[in-house]
Parts: structure tokens; sequence; C-alpha cells
């Protein structure tokens, strides 16, 4: 993610910023990727400190307009958690655009998100046709943590939820060209296996023992539809671990430059090869606060060749060029 400038001042401005450090109200205008000091602003404002602008007065901005199901407010902390969740989607399509996904130069589809929260009974995340269903429950770090180590999980987090089940959405897109269908499953495998029983499978029998040869992680070993996923999940965490580390001035051996975008860097092996430095660099960093890793995942050859796959797709962008 970029550091941005103050539009009425000195200093920088981070995504999530609703003013500057002197008080100015500011919307972030994702098709400029900048800080406007005027209105119109998202009309989720006030109620979940949404911070884009809006294309008129009392509207809902580019990200907001994409929920077509919100919260039941009576369920006990659903407003904060629906913040946090609408947060963690900003960032990640945010992140997308930087590819040209569901910007206005997109013909294509875009995700409808439906967020809920949990009354008696847990919400079931997943993707369905274009139709994103999160549960905003999980933006409890109790029950977020609680779930993480129940399904032994060494990372689970908003974003990290965003980024895997928009993939879903992503490869949804994307397999409606003919040439992407016969790739995929030569990489991934046959996603036509029946679903619903290699879950039931997974969850019975665990994964193979063998799974870090070839997965990102255990829950990528279900299905080829899951391993894509985790895969082009994964993509966004490296990609945007390393974007984030250049745009906050931080500096290694590794980095080609300065300025260095790594979404426009081509050669998958050369992103992964910073990506996963810095986050070695980190990692290490975090032990001494007593902090779990940033990036604790093992990149085996058979997955960065997978990663090779999804970032050829996903960096030719909406129109699969």
């Amino acid at each position: 993610m970029l550091v941005f400038s103050n539009p009425v001042g000195s200093g920088s401005l981070w995504f999530d910023n609703l003013a500057t450090a002197e008080g100015t109200p500011v919307g972030y205008d994702p098709q400029a990727r900048a800080f406007l000091p005027m209105r119109p602003f998202c009309a989720n404002r006030e109620i979940i400190g949404c911070n884009w602008i809006a294309p008129k007065e009392g509207a809902f901005c580019a990200s907001c307009a994409m929920t077509a199901l919100a919260p039941d407010p009576n369920i006990p902390n659903a407003m904060p958690n629906w913040a946090e969740t609408e947060a963690a989607k900003r960032w990640v399509l945010d992140n997308l655009g930087r590819w040209h996904w569901f910007r206005p130069e997109d013909p294509g589809t875009r995700p409808v998100f439906h967020m809920l929260a949990e009354g008696l009974t847990p919400v079931a995340m997943g993707h369905a046709n274009g139709v994103v269903t999160i549960s905003v429950a999980e933006a409890d770090p109790v029950v977020r943590v609680t779930r993480r180590q129940a399904l032994q999980e060494p990372y689970r987090t908003m974003v990290g939820h965003m980024r895997h089940e928009i993939s879903h959405m992503l490869w949804w897109r994307l397999s409606l060209r003919e040439d992407f269908l016969q790739a995929f499953r030569d990489i991934f495998g046959d996603e036509r296996a029946d679903y619903p029983a290699a879950l039931q499978r997974h969850y019975y029998e665990g994964p193979p023992p063998d799974w870090k040869l070839s997965y990102l992680t255990s829950y990528a070993s279900a299905h080829p539809h899951e391993d894509w996923a985790e895969t082009a999940a994964h993509l966004l965490h490296l990609t945007d671990i390393t974007d984030s580390a250049v745009a906050s001035g931080l500096s290694s051996p590794e980095l080609p430059s300065a300025r260095w975008d790594p979404y426009s860097e081509p050669d998958t092996a050369k992103l992964i090869n910073v990506a996963a430095s810095l986050a070695i660099r980190v990692n290490h960093v975090n032990r001494s606060m007593g902090l779990a890793d940033l990036y604790p995942f093992v990149l085996s050859a058979t997955a960065q060749k997978k990663l090779a796959f999804v970032h050829d797709w996903l960096r030719r962008g909406a129109h699969g060029r």
C-alpha cells in the first residue's frame, strides 16, 4: 500500500485516514490514488468511518456500493465489526486496482458483498456466482483467534479473508475465458471434482502428509478451487508486503531500486525473492516483541509455479491482455 501526500500541508497520509494531522477532513479517491480535501464523501463516513469519496452527495463510494447486504445493527458489536470489515475490503480492492480490477476501465462484473453478523449460528464465508459472503464477526480478535486455533491455521485476518474470497470471484471471472480454464487445470487440477465431498474429506481426514511440497497451506490441498484462492491471496500478500515496505521507505539489498513498483514487476521469481527476504527480516523484528511472524509460510518450488501462474493472469488485469 502506498503512503500518500497531504493535499493541504506537509506530512503524509495513511490509507485509512479520515483527516490530516491538523484536522482537515479528507477523502480517498481510488481512481486518482490520492486524498482530496473536499466533498462529496461516502454516505457511510459517519456510520462506519468509510474514508472514500463518493460520486455525488449522499451516495456510496465505489467500495461501499458493492455491499448489497449490511449486518443487522441489533446484533451486538455488529457495527464496529462491519466498519473493520469494510476497511479490509477497501484495502484489498485498492490493491487489485493496481492491476485495473474493478476500476472504471474494467468492463467486467464487480463483486457483490453480503456482510453478515452472527447471531446464534456462525456465518459460512464463501463465494457463489459473483456474490462474496463475509462474516463480520471475525473482525473481533477473540473470535478470529479462537477459530484460527481450532482450525490450526498460522494466519487469519480480515484482509486475508477478503483476499481469499475475492480471489474465488476473480477465478469465476477468468473462467469465462477458454484459454484460462485448460491452463488452470494443467497447474491446479480439475475444479469439476466434487467440491462438498472434497471439503468433507479435508475436515475429517486432514491434508495429505506431504502437502507442504505442493501447497502454500493445508486448506489449499482440499480442492483446486481452494488451491487457487489460497495461492491468489498469497500473491496479493507478497505483493502488498513488498509494496508497503517500499512505500514506507524501508530498504533491503534485494530491492531493485528505491522507487521499484512491485505491481509493475513482470518477473514473479524476482517479486517472490524480494517479498520473502523482507518477510524474513520483519519476522525477526516481530519476534523481538513476542509477536507472531508476519508471513509464517514456506514457498515450495511447486507453490512458486502456482504463484507465477496467478501472477501472470492477475497482472493481465480486467481486460485479460
